[in-house]
C-alpha cells in the first residue's frame, strides 16, 4: 500500500487542505501549523512522484466510485512534474513569508491582515494540487474555481485601494473565464455523455458540439492565463500584491489554467488540431511575447516591469500549439513547453521575490531608486541576475534548455517564423532584464549613507535557492522527456 503511488494522491491533496483548516481555527500556532503542513505536502508529493516515476501512472478512485460516475484521481509523468514544481516553489515562498510578514516595517494592523495568508496559501496549494491530479473536465472545473478564488483573496491582502480594484478585475475576469469553460464542459457532456478525460478521448469526434466546446473552453481558458488581448488584469494584479503573492500566481497559479489547457487540448480536442484554432493561438502568443515585451522596456516600476514580462513569456507557452495539435507525435515540443513552465516558474518566483525584498528594504520600487543596491543588498541584487539569466535564455540556464527544444522542434518542423519570434522575444528580455540591472551594478560613491530595511535570511535565501534552481534546470532536459513519457498523459490513440 505505502509503495503505490495512488495510495499518496489524495494525501497530496489533503496535507494542504487540512493545514488550511487548522490555520483558520488555530492562528496563534501558524508558525509550527505551517512548518509541519509544508513538510507534510512536501513528503506526499515527492513519494507519490517517486513511485510514478517508478511504477508508472497511477489512478486513485474516491469513495469507491470510479469514472465514469465517480471521481478518479489521476497521476502520468505531466501530472507529477506540475506537483513537484508547486511543491519546491511552495515551500520557498513559504519560507520567504515567513519573514515578510513579520517584517517591523509593516504596522500592526498590516500584520494582521497579512497573518490570513496563510490558510489561504495552504488552501490554494491544495486547489492546485487537486487540479494537476483530476481526471475529468467537471473537476478540472471545481479545482480551477477554487484556485481563483484562492488567488484572488491573496491579491487583496495588501488591502490598498489599487490592490483592491485589482483584486476585483481579477475575480470578475476569472467568473467570466469560469463560465466560459463551465459552458464548453456542458458541450462536451451532451455531445457525448461522459467527463472523464480518457472516456473522452476514446469517443470524441471532429462535431459542432467539440467545436462549440473547444472555443468555449479555449476562451475561458485563455482569459484565466492572461492570454493577449485578454490580459488586461494580470499587471495590475502582480505588480500591487505583496511579494509573496505576486511570485504566487505568475509562477503557479497562471500554470494551473495552461495546464488543463493543455491537458484538454492534447486528451480531448485533439481532433481539431488541423483546424485553425491552434494556429490563432500561436499568433496569439507571438503578439503576446512582443506587445508584453515592449511594455516591460516602457516600465519604470520594478515590479510591473517583472508583471509585464510574465504576460510576454506566457506568449511562449502559446506558440507550439500547432507542433503539438497538428502533427500529434512531437514530444520534443512537448518538452519545450513544459521545460518552459518549470524555468518560467522558479525565475519568475525568483525574480518577484527579489524585487519584494528590495522594495521592502527599500520602501520603493522606481527603477531610478535602485542605483548602487549591489553594494549593499548584494543576495537579492544576486538572485534576480541569476533569474534574470533564465528568462533571457542564456546558457546555462532552464531557461535555456526549454528554448533549445523549442527552436529544434520548430526548426525541425519548418516553422522557421516560430523560431525567429522565439529569439527576438529572448533579445528583448535582454532589454528590460538590463534596464534593471544596470542600475543595480553601478557603482555609487554614496552608498554608505543610503538607508535600507534590514532583509531577513530567509527572504534572502528563498529568493536566492530559485534563482540557482532556475540555472540548474539546465541539466533535467532530458529527465523531462523520460518522465512526460510515463502515462500517455495526451491520452489518445493518435496522440503523441
Amino acid at each position: 500500500m505505502f509503495f503505490d503511488a495512488a495510495f499518496w494522491l489524495p494525501l497530496a491533496i489533503m496535507a494542504p487542505l487540512t493545514t488550511a483548516l487548522l490555520l483558520f481555527l488555530l492562528p496563534r500556532r501558524s508558525g509550527l501549523l505551517t512548518v509541519i503542513g509544508a513538510a507534510a505536502t512536501i513528503a506526499t508529493v515527492f513519494l507519490a512522484t517517486l513511485l510514478v516515476i517508478q511504477n508508472g501512472a497511477a489512478r486513485h478512485t474516491l469513495g469507491g466510485w470510479g469514472a465514469p460516475l465517480g471521481i478518479d484521481l489521476t497521476a502520468d509523468g505531466l501530472t507529477v512534474l506540475m506537483l513537484a514544481l508547486t511543491a519546491i516553489v511552495g515551500a520557498a515562498i513559504t519560507l520567504y513569508a515567513h519573514g515578510y510578514f513579520t517584517h517591523p516595517v509593516h504596522d500592526a494592523t498590516a500584520r494582521t491582515r497579512y497573518a490570513n495568508f496563510w490558510p489561504l496559501w495552504f488552501f490554494l496549494w491544495a486547489a492546485l494540487n487537486a487540479l494537476f491530479l483530476s481526471g475529468d473536465v467537471f473537476n478540472l472545473y471545481v479545482t480551477l474555481e477554487l484556485v481563483s478564488f484562492a488567488a484572488v483573496a491573496l491579491t487583496a491582502l495588501a488591502g490598498k485601494p489599487a490592490v483592491l480594484a485589482a483584486a476585483m478585475r481579477y475575480l470578475l475576469v476569472g467568473l467570466l473565464g469560469s463560465l466560459f469553460y463551465l459552458m464548453g464542459v456542458v458541450f462536451l457532456y451532451g455531445g457525448f455523455g461522459v467527463l472523464d478525460i480518457a472516456a473522452l478521448g476514446a469517443v470524441v469526434t471532429a462535431t459542432p458540439a467539440l467545436a462549440a466546446a473547444a472555443a468555449l473552453i479555449t476562451v475561458g481558458l485563455a482569459m484565466k492565463t492572461a492570454l493577449f488581448p485578454l490580459h488586461f488584469w494580470l499587471p495590475p494584479a502582480h505588480a500591487n500584491a505583496t511579494a509573496p503573492v505576486s511570485a504566487l500566481l505568475s509562477a503557479l497559479v497562471i500554470k494551473g489554467s495552461f495546464y488543463i489547457l493543455l491537458r484538454v487540448w492534447l486528451g480531448v480536442l485533439y481532433p481539431l488540431g488541423e483546424t485553425i484554432a491552434p494556429y490563432l493561438l500561436m499568433a496569439l502568443g507571438a503578439a503576446a511575447l512582443l506587445w508584453g515585451s515592449l511594455q516591460a522596456i516602457r516600465q519604470t516600476r520594478l515590479k510591473l516591469l517583472v508583471a509585464y514580462s510574465t504576460v510576454a513569456q506566457i506568449g511562449y507557452l502559446f506558440l507550439l500549439m500547432p507542433l503539438l495539435l497538428a502533427e500529434r507525435n512531437n514530444l520534443v515540443a512537448l518538452a519545450g513547453v513544459v521545460c518552459f513552465m518549470l524555468a518560467h516558474a522558479t525565475a519568475k518566483a525568483s525574480a518577484f521575490l527579489s524585487a519584494g525584498a528590495i522594495q521592502l528594504a527599500t520602501g520603493d520600487d522606481r527603477l531610478a531608486s535602485l542605483r548602487g543596491l549591489m553594494q549593499i543588498m548584494p543576495a537579492p541584487v544576486a538572485a534576480f541576475a541569476m533569474a534574470g539569466v533564465s528568462l533571457v535564455a542564456l546558457p546555462p540556464s532552464g531557461g535555456f534548455v526549454a528554448k533549445w527544444f523549442m527552436l529544434d522542434a520548430t526548426l525541425a518542423s519548418g516553422y522557421w517564423v516560430v523560431a525567429l519570434v522565439i529569439v527576438a522575444g529572448g533579445l528583448m528580455a535582454a532589454v528590460y532584464i538590463m534596464r534593471v540591472l544596470a542600475p543595480l551594478f553601478r557603482q555609487v560613491e554614496t552608498v554608505e549613507a543610503r538607508r535600507v530595511e534590514h532583509v531577513p535570511l530567509s527572504m534572502n535565501l528563498s529568493a536566492f535557492g530559485l534563482a540557482v534552481l532556475a540555472i540548474l534546470l539546465s541539466f533535467t532536459g532530458v529527465y523531462v522527456l523520460e518522465i512526460l513519457a510515463i502515462g500517455a498523459p495526451w491520452v489518445t490513440e493518435a496522440g503523441l
